[in-house]
């Protein structure tokens, strides 16, 4: 049985010490080499610090070493004997909110850092809200630097108390908490004998346990159709598949289903994978389907169940994340947008307010998102897409804007309902 896939994210203010974090997971538990410890013992040397920086594991970039801060998303792998991580540690800077909705957009856990002495600051709360947002289903809150506060249980119990007070303005489901010190590493994957008060899991302990099966819709069928497999090959001569990732649900052979947007319905014959036949198929698995009638269906189409559709609209009620350094985002403005396998054309016709991601405020009389920044708008899109609310599914509720003039990708958005 191959171990089971997890996504990370690690955000929090500047210094609360992400990447120090991560670079202790990963020696702690034996998952870098010798000369990558080098490496870092040697750059830590040239920097004049009097201990092995392990945040330089993360921090890879020339920029992030020379200011101490982390700016791009850093992705590591690493994996233990019950499962296998992919890790985004992202920045904690104001300015580079569009990096950490990049890195958290995927995740199913969140690890967000705090510095026992500051507490839960405006960062702190930001980076929640984000993390909330994104539809992240589990939050761990790290207490960390506990050697700075003499390991005091009284200090951590009121960080909880704080944050958890902020917390119920938000849609966490799932919220943990773990005081730790990522410099020595304490309760990081070693249990810390300075706290011997807190019985609770280690970081990895947790990372390993949290329940991240149910994470995904496995109630509404959804199959956005990526490819159409036509071999051209000797024995496979009147084979036609349907390539795509399940974003929800469960398939089997002999279920009925309907294609989108033609409304034909037939079965589904066998769920092919590149290691062979399967008897059911589950997100995110990429699979083909081989259906038992010829259809017409192509790139963009959707699979779903007869009596489970999503919804098919061209008006759009969503959150962006605007991502552009040369451009903001106006009414009137025109955008490629890319749903699923998807490709359309969206008009933005009206702005309802910007939010501010520190105090939550809605600004009403904002007119434009500029980098960074995040708002509620009204699409009107060229052609119909087949979208679910965010909330429901994270893979049919978003999108991306592309400038067709660019060709860059300009915002990120989350469906919130059809437009009214």
């Amino acid at each position: 049985m191959t171990a089971e896939l997890v996504r990370l994210a690690t955000t929090g203010s500047v210094d609360d010490g992400k990447s120090t974090l991560i670079g202790r997971l990963l020696y702690d538990s034996k998952q870098i080499f010798q000369d990558q410890l080098d490496s870092v013992e040697d750059a830590s040397r040239r920097r004049g610090t009097d201990y092995v920086d392990l945040a330089l594991l993360t921090d890879g970039l020339r920029a992030e070493r020379e200011q101490g801060i982390t700016i791009d998303v850093a992705y590591r792998y690493f994996s233990t004997p019950k499962r296998k991580f992919i890790l985004a540690d992202t920045p904690g800077h104001i300015q580079y909110t569009r990096n950490m909705v990049t890195g958290s957009s995927t995740a199913n856990i969140a690890l967000i850092l705090v510095d026992a002495r500051n507490g839960v600051v405006e960062q702190t709360k930001r980076h929640a809200f984000l993390a909330s947002l994104l539809g992240v289903p589990h939050l761990v809150l790290c207490v960390n630097k506990m050697d700075l506060v003499d390991w005091s249980q009284d200090r951590f119990d009121d960080v909880v108390d704080e944050f958890r007070e902020f917390a119920t303005k938000l849609a966490i489901h799932d919220l943990r908490f773990v005081p730790v010190s990522a410099l020595l590493g304490d309760n990081i994957v070693n249990y810390s004998e300075n706290m011997s008060w807190y019985r609770g899991p280690t970081v990895i302990e947790l990372l390993e346990e949290i329940h991240v099966a149910s994470d995904f819709n496995m109630i509404d069928v959804r199959f956005p159709v990526q490819y159409v497999v036509r071999p051209h090959r000797n024995g496979f001569h009147d084979y036609r598949g349907y390539a795509g990732t399940v974003a929800g649900g469960l398939m089997k052979p002999g279920d009925e289903v309907m294609v989108l947007p033609s409304g034909f319905t037939t079965r589904i014959a066998r769920i092919d994978t590149f290691d062979g036949p399967v008897e059911q198929a589950t997100p995110p698995m990429s699979v083909v389907l081989k259906l038992e009638d010829d259809l017409d269906i192509s790139r963009g189409d959707m699979i779903c169940r007869p009596h489970n559709q999503p919804d098919s609209t061209q008006d759009l009620d969503a959150m962006i994340c605007w991502m552009s350094e040369s451009s903001g985002m106006e009414v009137g403005s025109k955008y490629a947008i890319k749903h699923t396998t998807k490709w359309g054309r969206v008009m933005v016709k009206d702005l309802q307010y910007r939010l501010d991601v520190n105090t939550l405020h809605r600004d009403e009389s904002s007119t434009r998102l500029d980098l960074n920044e995040i708002g509620r708008v009204r699409m009107r899109a060229t052609t119909p897409f087949f979208v679910d609310e965010y909330r429901r599914n994270r893979q049919t509720g978003s999108f991306i804007l592309v400038d067709e003039a660019t060709n860059s990708t300009v915002a990120a958005g989350m469906v919130t309902g059809k437009a009214t």
